[in-house]
């Protein structure tokens, strides 16, 4: 039998009551679990107060901070269903979201208050809570007074492990968000395995530089961490140079971070601070370059762990040991334990079939079950139909599984390129530019062709401003490790790639762009 995420809380307070269990960098707050515990309860009975009942969704529309670690624990304790929403969302989508899961309560800060200003009428029947102590708006109540008048009493409420603890609006990479609906169980069997995959012990201090209402960040990172009574550390949104400084001066032991992020590290003057105190460092939510891997391993001496999955499975549904990064470079590892993959037939019409399995080293669709699943997308019987059909997670992620049981993952199904009736994996072109000292970022890319369907377009976010088309062609010829039909016919130079919070590049909005392009003209000039 599981227990709740807030019994999971009670349990570490029980055990290390007087240890540092938060700090906020951004208010210098610092709270002890017994601190923190008692700022959990105020907020827990604050919305009871509120009318906030079991099954009720509580919105946060904030930035990493002290007031969305302490909420998440506050609805687990109450049977609220938490809905951490994504800062970077504009005034439309944001109502799509509200209209969508209809919170009883938003909890929103000042940096994103003029979002929330521009719908805040439409939704009378919810009340804003506005965390900030300064300029509260008028349509806003306090959060800081709620909780103030609150009791710090333990909380006391009859709750099941088969409840809904949360509602997760997908990041988006191909249009509107859906929300997945995750229950107690589903994240404390995730948060057991990484704990154990990641090597969390009290001792740890943990950084948290990725956004807080993504699960990458919350349940491989933050949840984890306090299940096992280590200490996260909060800043408010992420810095490179900050966050150098930060691991410095509160010993950071092991943090969470999306390749683009630990490419940025790179960038700067990192000899600067003493990094010593890192044992291992996790990325995910988008795939790392080996050559990337290489870089952080001998610059940062940290030893790196993958996680791949998606935020209806957790997210994590496998595991790239510390180990395995340079012997399997490329896998995105083994499955996690008590699940399971297949690798089946595409299907053009309709959810790919779980019983049509390819062999051992062939590609199709990436399938997976277990624990971990999400209950189904609120509201959307269809979606969940197509998404769980036979019982199976479709994942939409093309791949093959190897003789050993490593997961390799290609690209998505949507992105794969057909040129010539050759199948391109945008992943692998990616990986070989990626190799190029002078690009920063890359994104591949099928463009049509009368001749060959489609060819290759690379979209290049480059270091150096003398990069050319034919250096980069040339580069391409040379390799030995790409065939020469999946070399990239055309260079776009771009000032910036458009990511998803998780780190994801949003391919879509590429392809729309490249739409809109004449044939011979970039994005910016280089």
């Amino acid at each position: 039998m599981s227990i709740t995420i807030g019994e999971a809380f009670n349990a570490t307070l029980k055990k290390f009551p007087n240890k540092e269990a938060l700090y906020d960098v951004r208010s210098n707050n610092r709270y002890t679990y017994r601190e923190w515990g008692d700022q959990i309860n105020r907020l827990a009975h604050a919305l009871k107060l509120e009318g906030v009942k079991r099954g009720d969704r509580v919105s946060t529309f904030l930035f990493n901070r002290e007031e969305l670690a302490t909420a998440f624990f506050a609805c687990a304790k109450i049977g609220a269903v938490f809905n951490p929403i994504n800062f970077r969302l504009l005034a439309e989508e944001i109502a799509f979201i509200l209209e969508d899961a209809a919170p009883k309560i938003v909890l929103f800060e000042e940096a994103v208050e003029a979002v929330v200003m521009q719908v805040e009428m439409r939704f009378p029947h919810i009340s804003f809570w506005y965390c900030d102590r300064d300029k509260r708006p008028s349509y806003a109540e306090s959060y800081q007074d709620k909780i103030l008048t609150a009791s710090s009493e333990l909380v006391e409420e009859q709750l099941s492990e088969d409840d809904d603890y949360a509602i997760m609006y997908t990041s988006g990479t191909t249009g509107r968000p859906k929300g997945v609906i995750h229950r107690h169980r589903d994240m404390i069997e995730h948060s057991k395995i990484v704990v154990e995959k990641t090597k969390l012990d009290a001792s740890d201090r943990g950084l948290i530089i990725a956004p807080m209402f993504h699960c990458a960040e919350l349940h491989c990172a933050f949840l984890p961490r306090v299940h096992v009574g280590a200490a996260n550390v909060i800043m408010h949104h992420f810095n490179p140079v900050e966050t150098l400084r930060t691991i410095e001066s509160e010993k950071i032991t092991k943090f969470f971070g999306a390749p683009t992020m630990w490419n940025m590290l790179l960038q700067e003057k990192f000899t600067k601070y003493d990094l010593s105190s890192i044992k291992l460092g996790l990325y995910g939510a988008a795939p790392m370059a080996p050559a990337l891997v290489h870089a952080c391993q001998e610059n940062f001496k940290v030893q790196l762990v993958q996680a791949y999955g998606m935020t209806e499975m957790g997210p994590a549904i496998t595991f790239l040991s510390e180990n395995d990064q340079i012997r399997k470079a490329g896998s995105a590892g083994n499955v996690i334990k008590h699940h399971e993959i297949r690798i089946v037939r595409t299907s053009e019409e309709g959810p790919s079939d779980p019983d049509d399995v390819m062999p051992i080293g062939q590609t199709g669709e990436i399938l997976v079950k277990g624990p971990c699943m999400m209950k189904g997308y609120f509201q959307n019987e269809e979606a969940t139909r197509k998404a769980l059909y036979k019982d199976w997670y479709h994942t939409r992620d093309i791949g093959y599984l190897d003789e050993e049981g490593y997961l390799f993952v290609q690209d998505r199904v949507d992105d794969m390129i057909i040129s010539g009736g050759e199948n391109i994996y945008p992943r692998e072109v990616e990986d070989i530019l990626y190799e190029h000292p002078s690009i920063l970022d890359v994104a591949i890319l099928g463009q049509p062709d009368e001749r060959w369907g489609e060819t290759v377009t690379a979209f290049i976010v480059s270091k150096d401003s003398s990069l050319t088309e034919v250096e980069l062609d040339e580069f391409c010829r040379n390799s030995h490790k790409l065939a020469n039909y999946k070399r990239p016919r055309r260079y776009i130079f771009s000032e910036t790639m458009p990511r998803n919070a998780s780190g994801k590049i949003q391919k879509f909005l590429l392809k729309k762009q490249l739409e809109d392009l004449s044939p011979n003209e970039n994005l910016s000039a280089n």
